[in-house]
C-alpha cells in the first residue's frame, strides 16, 4: 500500500536494505544453520515422549501444537524467513497435523487427540480483527489517493506558526494523530518527506536535526497506542478481550480512545520537552514548505465524507450497537461502489501484516481449542502468582522482544498464552483490574520498544536519513520507552481498580 504515500522511495529502500540484509550472501550460510537449528528443535518437541513435558493428560495434538508454537517462535526470533512467511507456514502445519482435513494417517482422532477444526484455522485470515485491519488500510489510500493527507498536515500544522519547538510540538502531534489511523511506518515516510526542507534549514553542526528527525518515529510508535486499529498489537488484544468464547467484555472503539488517546496526548507532549533537553534547537525558527494539493472534486469530498462518519461511527459504536468490525467494512462498500477504490488499490494493503496477525491467530485457535491451554493451566498453579509480577513480567518480556522482532510477532505469540493465564489466576488478577489491564499493558509495552533502528520501521526510515546516530536513537528511545510504560501500566491500574472496563 505505500507506493501510494508520499515518502514511498523512504519505504521502498528500507524493503530492499532489509531484504538485503536478510539474504545478503554473507548471510545465507547463517540463515541455513538457524534453519536448521530451528527444524532439530521442532522435531525434538515432536516426538519426544509426552510425559516428558509434565503436562496432564497431553495428546499428540497438543504436543504438536507445542512444537509449532516453538517453531514460530525461533523463525520469528532469528528471522530466517520474513514475519508473514512463518505464519503461512503455521497455519498449513496446523491444518496438515493437527486438524480435522490433515493427513490421514497423522490425525486418526482415537489415536492422537481431539483434533481442530479445519474450517476454523482458515477462518483466522477472515476474522473480525482482520477486517478492522483492512478498513483502515482502505481509508489510508483513499486518503491518500486524493490528497487529504497532505491537505490535512497543512491545516493542522499551520497553527503551531515558525517557531523550531513549536513546530517540533507540531509535527510530534500531527504525526501522533495520523499514526493512529494510518500505517505507521506510512506516517512516518510521508511526516519525514515533509520534514525534508526543514532539515535542509538548520544548521548541521546544531542537534536541532536530531530533534526533528526521531519526533516522526518516536510519535509514530507512541500514537498507534490511541485507538485499536493504530497498531497491529492493538488489535489483538482487543480480540482476545472481545472473544465471544472467551472474555467477551464487548470493548469498543470508542471505549478504548476514552482512555488512551489523553495517554498518548500526555507522552507526546513528555516527549517532546525530553527531545528538547536532550537535542536543543540552535536555529529559533524555520519555514514549512508542505508540497502537495488536495483533488477537489466529487470522490475528495466522498472520501472526507465517509473519513470523518467512519471515525464517527467508532466512537460512537456503544450508541449504535455497530461494532468497530463492522464499522470498518463501511468505508470499503463506499469506496469501492464509488469507484475510490480499485483493483489495484487493493493489491497495495499489506497483506503481509495481515498473514502475520492471521497466523498468531491460528497458534491461539490451537492453544484453545485442542485444551492444551487447559491442561496447562491446570498443571501449572498460576493462581498462586502475583498480578503485579505478572504485569511487569509480561511487560518487560514483550518490551524485550519488541525490541529486537517485529512487534506483531511478539504480540501474537504472548496475548494466547497470557488471555489464558489470566484466565487462570480468576478473582487474583482483581485488585489490578484483571485480564484487560494485563493485555492492554502488553499492547503499549509493544509499542513502547524504540531503542534501536531496527525496532520498528519508523526507527528505521528515521535511521536511514543519517542524521541520527545509534546511541542517540538508543537513549531517546529507552527514555521515552519506559516512561511510556510506566505511565501507561499507572493509567491501566487506575482504570481497573475502579472498574471503568
Amino acid at each position: 500500500m505505500f507506493n501510494n504515500y508520499r515518502g514511498f522511495h523512504l519505504v521502498e529502500t528500507l524493503h530492499h536494505a532489509h531484504v538485503n540484509r536478510i539474504f545478503h550472501p554473507n548471510k545465507v550460510i547463517k540463515k541455513w544453520y538457524e534453519a536448521a537449528f530451528v527444524a532439530i528443535v521442532t522435531l525434538l518437541l515432536w516426538n519426544m515422549p509426552t510425559e516428558w513435558y509434565g503436562i496432564a493428560n497431553l495428546t499428540i495434538v497438543q504436543q504438536r501444537i507445542i512444537a509449532i508454537f516453538a517453531f514460530a517462535t525461533l523463525m520469528w526470533i532469528l528471522e530466517v524467513v520474513p514475519s508473514w512467511a512463518t505464519s503461512v507456514a503455521i497455519i498449513v502445519l496446523m491444518l496438515l497435523f493437527t486438524s480435522d482435513s490433515g493427513i490421514a494417517p497423522m490425525v486418526n482422532e482415537d489415536e492422537v487427540g481431539k483434533l481442530l477444526s479445519y474450517k476454523a484455522v482458515m477462518a483466522t485470515f477472515a476474522d473480525p480483527v482482520i477486517m478492522l485491519f483492512i478498513g483502515g488500510f482502505i481509508l489510508a489510500i483513499a486518503a491518500t489517493k486524493t490528497g487529504l493527507d497532505a491537505q490535512l498536515a497543512k491545516a493542522l500544522l499551520k497553527p503551531f506558526g515558525k517557531k523550531s519547538e513549536m513546530v517540533l510540538l507540531g509535527f510530534l502531534l500531527i504525526t501522533g494523530l495520523f499514526s493512529m489511523f494510518v500505517s505507521n511506518t506510512a506516517t512516518a515516510a510521508m511526516m519525514l518527506t515533509f520534514l525534508t526542507p526543514v532539515f535542509k534549514q538548520l544548521p548541521p553542526e546544531g542537534k536541532g536535526r536530531i530533534s526533528m528527525a526521531m519526533a516522526i518515529p518516536i510519535a509514530a510508535n507512541l500514537g498507534g497506542i490511541g485507538t485499536p486499529i493504530g497498531t497491529p498489537p492493538n488489535t489483538i488484544a482487543l480480540k482476545y478481550l472481545n472473544d465471544p468464547e472467551g472474555l467477551n467484555l464487548g470493548l469498543g472503539f470508542g471505549q478504548w480512545m476514552m482512555f488512551m488517546f489523553p495517554l498518548v496526548i500526555v507522552l507526546l507532549l513528555i516527549s517532546w520537552r525530553i527531545l528538547l533537553w536532550l537535542f536543543p534547537f540552535t536555529q529559533k525558527t524555520v519555514e514549512l514548505h508542505i508540497e502537495g494539493e488536495m483533488k477537489k472534486d466529487v470522490r475528495t469530498y466522498i472520501v472526507i465524507v465517509t473519513f470523518f462518519l467512519t471515525v464517527a461511527l467508532w466512537l460512537l459504536d456503544t450508541v449504535t450497537g455497530i461494532n468497530s468490525y463492522t464499522v470498518a467494512l463501511i468505508p470499503f462498500m463506499v469506496f469501492a461502489l464509488t469507484g475510490i477504490i480499485d483493483r489495484r488499490d487493493l493489491e497495495q494493503i499489506n497483506w503481509s501484516v495481515i498473514w502475520m496477525v492471521a497466523g498468531g491467530f491460528a497458534l491461539g485457535y490451537g492453544l484453545n481449542a485442542s485444551g492444551l491451554a487447559e491442561n496447562a493451566v491446570e498443571t501449572i498453579p498460576f493462581g498462586e502468582f502475583s498480578p503485579i509480577l505478572i504485569l511487569l513480567l509480561g511487560g518487560l518480556i514483550c518490551y524485550g522482544l519488541s525490541n529486537f522482532i517485529s512487534n506483531s510477532a511478539t504480540a501474537a505469540l504472548l496475548m494466547p498464552i497470557l488471555a489464558f493465564v489470566c484466565g487462570a489466576m480468576g478473582d487474583k488478577l482483581a485488585p489490578i483490574g484483571g485480564t484487560p489491564t494485563i493485555l492492554i499493558g502488553i499492547a503499549i509495552a509493544a509499542s513502547s520498544a524504540m531503542v534501536l533502528p531496527i525496532s520498528t520501521p519508523p526507527n528505521a526510515l528515521a535511521y536511514a536519513t543519517n542524521l541520527v546516530e545509534q546511541k542517540d536513537m538508543s537513549k531517546i528511545g529507552l527514555i521515552v520507552g519506559i516512561i511510556s510504560m510506566l505511565l501507561g501500566f499507572a493509567l491501566l491500574y487506575v482504570i481497573g481498580t475502579m472498574h471503568m472496563i
